[in-house]
């Protein structure tokens, strides 16, 4: 994956970071098909077991253009994270434009049954070397 970037956050002691990469083989360009992979780590700073128990996907093409995605869990799996717990998974996501960004959120149940949203990290979608790029 080279020099692709890496990004964190943490929110109430759940760490997310998400490293995005272009998935040139499933990318049809000339038929406005482009295809990122992501990886997703997720680890539990806290003291407390929790479950991931559903996502909330905002992806942004680059035309502004907004799609969301909410559903139960990760990959079909409600991952239980222990205290110093991690999770990783790979998914994707297609874009129509050569470049946009994904952000969203988990929402964690806490050991004592309530429930809090944990931030995705915001990350762009680039694809690598693409001379059209301004930024």
């Amino acid at each position: 994956m080279g020099n692709d970037k890496k990004y964190k956050t943490i929110t109430n002691d759940i760490g997310v970071s998400a490293e995005p990469f272009y998935l040139d083989q499933e990318s049809e360009p000339d038929d406005g098909h482009y295809v990122w992979g992501y990886q997703i780590h997720i680890e539990n700073h806290g003291k407390d077991t929790v479950q991931l128990e559903r996502r909330h996907w905002i992806i942004t093409d680059g035309n502004g253009k907004i799609h969301e995605v909410e559903g139960e869990g990760v990959v079909g799996e409600q991952p239980v994270l222990k205290p110093g717990g991690e999770y990783e998974y790979m998914s994707g996501a297609p874009l129509s434009t050569p470049s946009g960004f994904m952000e969203g959120r988990y929402k964690m149940k806490a050991a004592d049954g309530s429930y809090f949203d944990v931030d995705i990290p915001a990350f762009s979608l680039d694809i690598p070397n693409d001379p059209r790029r301004l930024h």
